[in-house]
């Protein structure tokens, strides 16, 4: 059957492809959960061996436990460093458990030093010494520097293995070295000059190397964008220096201005990358460790606390209503009109509010231009709310024949959608000065700032104007 269903694979994983634009098609995957469950080990290795290492990471994650434990029994002998770098940390340390020692050895040997201490910074002890027995005793050095600076570092993010030259070689010199070492690393952009302490002082990239003649210096050939980075600097610094400089590598020094190692492009992104998510997520309210290989319990428990939060302040809505209760037992149309007022405010408030947290993480707002970015708020809040009070009021007029209630209508409109706007780049302003994170906490009082003061300017205009 084995013989049967070989015979009928596609071309390879890009064929056949439904309505993906990457990675397996639907067609392939169907045929790798087969596999699993025949289960039937060649089938599964035939169906892998020409995908990338990061579409095999993938599968693993979308499995459910017992057949992720079931694939990786099958699978667990080509397991190497590509695959389990790739695989999310949120199931990373299960995977490792489910791993024979051997192959996990081996796979430890294949990755870069900052691949293994992105690997190890997060597990236990145990399986922290045994990662680390398995390396080479220079790699091990390199790994345990690394693991002493602190977390969400330069120093944690950097890998050891770096190319440089005296600052006194020319090209040909250059050239010589790298065809007679074989411990290159896989990939790298820069030859990175240093001084006789070790201090870098500039970088020429390959292609500038290969191009020029044998007898030009080294120093003839560097780059303008040379930056250096320090080892205790932080992870999100490191991001921002990357994309505003567009650096494909930068080396890290000590405290001394001594080269430790070096950072490239693919890091930094990823730190860019997992950023974005975690603002994302606290945003949602949601626990930025949240992933969907998660189980219902633990999802549970990550989003409850944020949930009794929002119980909270949702009160304060529920506070300024009671006041009114004689304003809307008196006109019960109000009740029906409350949520309309409210609900668009929190939709303009969340939309201010993206837009801010986005441009503070990425620095595109900050002291000198929050004045302007407040003014520019303040007048769309003002022009949004002036253009939903004209639909809004026209219609509560028409529906229910009462003009006064039109104009309450839009007023109101008027007054939540200034406070939204505002609200949406003054609260993570404030976080952000206080050293709070804009993205933790922003969207409940954002939420809770829109709800109470629709329900109370729409009441209040009421019992004034109708009433």
């Amino acid at each position: 059957m084995a013989e049967d269903q070989g015979q009928t694979l596609a071309a390879d994983p890009e064929a056949e492809r439904e309505d993906e634009d990457f990675g397996p098609s639907r067609a392939w995957l169907a045929q790798i959960d087969a596999a699993i469950q025949q289960p039937d080990p060649d089938l599964l290795n035939r169906l892998l061996e020409p995908m990338h290492g990061a579409d095999i990471a993938d599968i693993i994650e979308r499995l459910p436990p017992a057949r992720r434990r079931a694939f990786l029994e099958l699978y667990s002998g080509e397991i190497d460093g590509e695959i389990l770098s790739e695989i999310d940390e949120s199931i990373r340390e299960e995977v490792i458990d489910l791993l024979p020692r051997s192959v996990l050895a081996e796979a430890v040997r294949e990755m870069d030093s900052d691949d293994v201490v992105d690997l190890i910074e997060d597990l236990d002890e145990p399986e922290r010494a045994q990662i680390l027995a398995a390396l080479d005793e220079s790699d091990r050095a390199a790994v345990q520097q690394s693991l002493a600076y602190p977390e969400y570092s330069a120093g944690r993010l950097m890998q050891s293995e770096v190319v440089t030259a005296p600052e006194h070689w020319n090209v040909g010199e250059t050239i010589d070295f790298l065809r007679a070492e074989d411990w290159l690393p896989e990939q790298f952009y820069h030859i990175i000059l240093v001084d006789p302490r070790r201090q870098p002082i500039g970088y020429v990239t390959l292609g500038r190397l290969l191009a020029a003649k044998r007898d030009i210096p080294l120093k003839d050939l560097t780059e303008d964008s040379f930056r250096t980075i320090s080892a205790l600097a932080e992870e999100s610094d490191v991001a921002y220096l990357f994309n505003q400089y567009h650096l494909i590598s930068a080396p890290v020094v000590d405290g001394a201005d001594r080269l430790v190692g070096v950072i490239t492009i693919d890091d930094a992104m990823a730190v860019l990358d997992e950023e974005h998510e975690e603002d994302m997520l606290r945003l949602a309210g949601v626990n930025d460790e949240s992933h969907v290989s998660d189980g219902p319990v633990t999802t549970a428990r990550q989003r409850l606390p944020w949930l009794v939060v929002n119980l909270f302040t949702a009160s304060l809505s529920a506070v300024v209503i009671s006041r009114f209760e004689d304003t809307i037992t008196a006109l019960v149309a109000l009740a029906a009109l409350m949520p309309i007022v409210a609900s668009t405010g929190g939709i303009a408030g969340t939309q201010s509010l993206a837009v801010a947290v986005r441009a503070l993480a990425t620095r595109d707002l900050n002291r000198t231009n929050a004045p302007r970015v407040v003014r520019r708020e303040l007048f769309a809040g003002m022009l949004n709310g002036i253009g939903l009070a004209l639909i809004l009021g026209l219609a509560g007029t028409l529906i229910f024949g009462d003009v006064r209630l039109g104009v309450v209508l839009g007023l109101a409109m008027v007054v939540n959608q200034i406070v939204a706007a505002l609200g949406g780049v003054l609260v993570p302003l404030t976080l952000d000065k206080l050293g709070l994170d804009p993205a933790l906490a922003s969207g409940t009082f954002v939420t809770t700032m829109t709800d109470v003061m629709g329900f109370f300017a729409f009441l209040g205009l009421a019992t004034v104007i109708l009433l």
